[in-house]
């Protein structure tokens, strides 16, 4: 494993085990909408991806990341994959910052957003990568993953359900963020696979065109 995955693994396994049981460390360094605008706590569009709301939360996404994040580093290098990793928290964040400027109360935690764009970015380069989804036994190919990915995460941002504590903004703004960056670096794969990418990324078009031109937010 690369050192560098290594240590990212490590590191947000660490904090967020420490922040389980520690409800002020948790407090302070979440995702949350009042904290960032009304108190500039800008460093929680980042520290937010080094908390988790449990175990198995903390498991997913370190697994996902764990799996994907080799074909990053191998394409993209070391420094490529944290630019992915971080820029698409950041993002992810910023994106839900954006839709919910007008809920304080609004908080969110995990490095969803940073696994969605290390996944994404590792599925730009090779639309046909195998994956396969909990115990189900055949492999999906990764721009059909993509595509039910967006439009599910796309479905539940636009008609929110009560009892959802998924932060889809953030796993489309990491998702988004991962793919551009991967298209932007290696245009030339991205025109091969043009096809896949434009299949996949439907659900985004339909999404900006709600949130932008439509001005809905869920």
């Amino acid at each position: 494993m690369s050192p560098v995955l290594l240590i990212i693994i490590a590191a947000t396994a660490i904090i967020s085990y420490i922040a389980f049981s520690n409800q002020a460390l948790f407090e302070k360094y979440k995702f949350n909408v009042g904290a960032i605008l009304r108190n500039k706590e800008y460093v929680r569009l980042i520290s937010a991806g080094f908390l988790h709301a449990d175990l198995m939360h903390l498991l997913f996404n370190m697994m996902t990341l764990y799996f994907f994040g080799p074909i990053v580093i191998e394409v993209f290098g070391a420094f490529g994959f944290l630019l992915v990793y971080f820029g698409s928290i950041l993002l992810g964040n910023i994106f839900s910052l954006y839709l919910y400027k007008n809920q304080s109360w609004y908080s969110a935690i995990g490095a969803s957003g940073g696994v969605s764009g290390i996944l994404f970015a590792s599925i730009a380069m090779i639309p046909d990568l195998g994956i396969y989804f909990f115990f189900i036994p055949i492999a999906i190919p990764g721009y059909l993953f993509g595509f039910a990915y967006f439009a599910y995460s796309v479905y539940m941002m636009l008609n929110p359900k009560q009892h959802d504590n998924v932060g889809h903004a953030a796993h489309l703004g990491g998702a988004f963020f991962g793919l551009v960056y991967a298209v932007a670096i290696q245009p030339e794969r991205a025109i091969d696979n043009g096809l896949y990418l434009g299949i996949m990324a439907l659900p985004l078009i339909y999404m900006a065109y709600m949130v932008f031109v439509k001005k809905r937010i869920g």
